[in-house]
């Protein structure tokens, strides 16, 4: 993972609490903004690298989001609010959510839960003492022949036996799961970045040209005359 994606972190652990994008992610998010025709269809995106930077969506980090594509904070914010992901609150470095939907209920969703609530020492939608974890009791996690299941940062892991979770709820408390599972808000360890050669059509749709595929298949398809035809 790139050195820049938890600057505001160790800034705030220092006690100077930075809320914005730092300069390197500002110049990523320039770089993402440029892949779109249009500057606001990389709010998602931006929202996505503001939590990556401080594990949750701040105002200022929103405000600063809504500077760079030339929108308002408030759009902003009602783009964020409609996605469970995005976190409008501190949260603790992992997001322990734990299924209890049918399948899960059935196949002891609801047992992992208690069993998590009495390891941790807290209930679902709160957070440890230590900031280390939030239990969340999650809708649906679309993974029902894995059941039971729980994520941890949005990683699936499956057909739990209480073996397993226990397992599980170690390597989370040792930090044996940072190798696999980074911190909340990060969402791949691999930044994607596209070369110049290999971008196309990026501007607003009323200048956009036809691609250079689609060209040539009209090309191909367009009627021929044949030779001594009517």
């Amino acid at each position: 993972m790139a050195a820049h994606s938890f600057l505001s972190r160790d800034r705030a652990e220092a006690g100077n609490i930075v809320s914005r994008l730092s300069p390197e992610n500002e110049a990523l998010a320039r770089e993402i903004i440029a892949r779109y025709p249009r500057p606001k269809s990389a709010v998602i995106p931006l929202c996505h690298l503001v939590q990556e930077e401080h594990g949750h969506l701040t105002d200022d980090g929103m405000a600063h989001v809504a500077e760079l594509v030339g929108v308002t904070a408030a759009q902003v914010q009602g783009t964020a609010s409609f996605y469970e992901m995005f976190k409008r609150h501190e949260t603790g470095r992992y997001v322990l959510g734990i299924c209890t939907n049918i399948s899960c209920l059935v196949l002891g969703g609801a047992e992992l839960l208690a069993r998590a609530e009495e390891r941790l020492g807290i209930r679902a939608g709160s957070t440890t003492a230590d900031g280390r974890v939030t239990l969340e009791d999650t809708e649906c996690l679309a993974a029902c022949t894995d059941a039971p299941m729980c994520q941890v940062n949005y990683r699936y892991f499956g057909q739990l036996s209480d073996a397993d979770f226990d397992e599980l709820l170690d390597d989370i408390a040792s930090g044996a799961i940072d190798e696999v599972v980074p911190a909340h808000g990060t969402l791949a360890l691999v930044r994607q970045h596209i070369p110049d050669d290999r971008v196309a059509n990026i501007g607003p749709p009323e200048i956009q040209v036809a691609p250079q595929w689609f060209t040539r298949r009209e090309a191909y398809l367009a009627p021929t005359d044949v030779e001594g035809g009517a």
